[in-house]
């Protein structure tokens, strides 16, 4: 995407030169702890598809995780373990732009003018602040207040056309889409893109948790991590809460065991759906072989992944320099925004 502008003397109004062929793309993830397969299946397994159709940027947004405080000690190592499941996953940073999100300033001070456009009462109705402020009432920072306005600058710093995200992102993809559009609409510009949901024409996937009920988070404590040990994998799937079963022919699972199948449909064949949909609905299904079968298919789809991780946080100079290149070519697309921003909103040297 290559940015020019008119040169009038009273106002400088950005136009923007897409290439035909080639969309940017741009997501995150925070770095609080291991990938599940929640992030791989709302954002990761898209990524890897997609890197090589468009103009991506996949960053590790440590800024983000700051809003609930986490171990200063810990803060680096999730970073590096997200690092490194990004690689294991199938990213290639030969070909994609892979970056920590606090080695770009840039994205800052963005922040920082995006703010002035941001109305507090529209920051406060998101279902993300609400739900985050009922479980950490003590907590409820600033930062958490404008979380969409640090992910809307993640986004227009690179002008992306695209972002992969997950539903309980689709709040947040909104408000970046009228934040750009009001400061084009206030200055007068077609300058910020308006950013579009992708997810290959598929529904945007919620992957459940274990706990019967939401999705898989980290912090609600019912995820299976991509890089887990199988013997804990199936400990956890063997613990997933269950009801006595169907009493009536096809009747309408409960939301525990419609999650469970939600869960094999993403790692399962479509034979092995297909045979426990009909057990369910002649009431004959039995949970045990359920589980078992489902956290089989869980080790056998995560096994690849772990193992290229254990191999990649081996090689620190290899991660360093990876960081490093992503750092200077995300930096370089912010900067290019950032002096635009600035121009239009008239902060200029004399």
């Amino acid at each position: 995407m290559i940015r020019l502008a008119l040169l009038i003397p009273s106002k400088r109004v950005p136009l923007r030169l897409k290439s035909i062929e080639m969309d940017t793309v741009l997501s995150g993830i925070r770095s609080t702890g291991h990938l599940h397969l929640g992030n791989y299946f709302g954002a990761l397994r898209n990524f890897v598809r997609m890197q090589h159709e468009n103009r991506c940027f996949f960053f590790i947004a440590d800024y983000h995780s700051l809003t609930t405080h986490p171990d200063p000690k810990s803060l680096h190592a999730n970073v590096k373990d997200i690092f490194c499941e990004y690689l294991a996953a199938g990213i290639d940073p030969e070909v994609a732009t892979i970056y920590v999100q606090s080695d770009v300033p840039e994205t800052l001070e963005l922040y920082l003018l995006l703010n002035m456009h941001a109305y507090m009462g529209e920051l406060a109705k998101t279902t993300s602040f609400k739900e985050k402020a009922r479980k950490q009432p003590e907590n409820v920072n600033a930062g958490l207040l404008t979380y969409p306005t640090l992910m809307a600058a993640d986004i227009l710093q690179h002008n992306a056309d695209k972002v992969p995200v997950g539903k309980d992102q689709e709040q947040h993809l909104e408000l970046t889409r009228r934040f750009a559009r009001r400061f084009n609409n206030l200055y007068e510009v077609n300058f910020f893109t308006e950013p579009k949901p992708y997810n290959f024409d598929q529904e945007l996937i919620k992957i459940p948790g274990l706990d019967g009920s939401g999705k898989m988070g980290k912090s609600e404590g019912n995820c299976i991590f991509l890089c887990e040990e199988p013997k804990l994998i199936q400990k956890k799937v063997m613990k997933a809460l269950t009801d006595v079963g169907p009493t009536e022919p096809n009747s309408v699972k409960p939301e525990s065991i419609e999650n469970l199948f939600v869960l094999l449909k993403s790692v399962s064949s479509p034979d092995t759906v297909a045979y426990f949909e009909e057990q369910w609905d002649n009431c004959s299904i039995r949970y045990g072989e359920l589980k078992k079968q489902l956290a089989a298919d869980i080790i056998a789809f995560t096994t690849p992944i772990r193992e290229r991780y254990l191999d990649v946080c081996k090689n620190e100079d290899y991660l360093r320099k990876v960081a490093a290149n992503g750092a200077e070519k995300a930096r370089a697309s912010a900067a290019a925004t950032l002096r635009e921003v600035r121009h239009i909103m008239g902060i200029r040297p004399f």
